[in-house]
């Protein structure tokens, strides 16, 4: 089976030990995508999120596995996440994800359609969901979230901007075009 791993945020520019060939290429699937996630050290992380995100480009690797499992499983270690955080369509056995964890951020139709194109058996990518409101109380906005950053300790608030400023080009959400505009990346 030839399996693509789908990513937008740090997998590209950090991957850990993820077995993957060749390099993460242009041309992944369009996903809505934000910083609406609050990570355990304090960042804001780029989730899929149909409320907030801007339809963005992502990237693609190719698993060096033949087996979705094998593939979830190592996403799994690279996240330290559960197989429930962990999205996946598999075209050869007309299964998805979202069989089994119903929560997860319905895009696998767009994702099957995309895997079709690209002639990819099956696709693997990070589920998890937003939870700005969840930890701050607050909805999430662009101005929510940048006084959410400006009230972070100055070392949480530099590896907060280090991720955001390392996020690659393409992915244009409405928070990294304030920095932008602030002139913070």
């Amino acid at each position: 089976m030839k399996i693509a791993i789908i990513g937008w945020g740090s997998l590209i520019w950090n991957p850990g030990e993820l077995p993957y060939s060749g390099n993460w290429l242009k041309g992944g699937p369009r996903l809505s995508i934000e910083f609406s996630r609050i990570s355990n050290d304090g960042r804001l992380t780029l989730v899929i999120d149909l409320n907030n995100g801007e339809s963005v480009p992502t990237r693609y690797a190719e698993s060096t596995r033949s087996n979705p499992i094998e593939t979830i499983d190592d996403l799994c270690v690279r996240e330290d996440s559960s197989t429930k955080m962990i999205g996946f369509v598999d075209l050869v056995n007309y299964s998805r994800s979202k069989t089994q964890y119903p929560d997860q951020t319905d895009v696998f139709d767009n994702i099957a359609d995309w895997c079709d194109q690209k002639e990819f058996d099956a696709a693997v990518w990070t589920a998890l969901p937003a939870n700005f409101e969840n930890k701050t109380g607050r909805a999430f906005s662009v101005d929510n979230a940048l006084a959410y950053l400006k009230g972070l300790p100055p070392a949480t608030q530099k590896t907060a901007l280090d991720y955001i400023k390392n996020a690659p080009p393409e992915v244009e959400t409405p928070l990294r075009g304030k920095f932008k505009e602030f002139g913070f990346i």
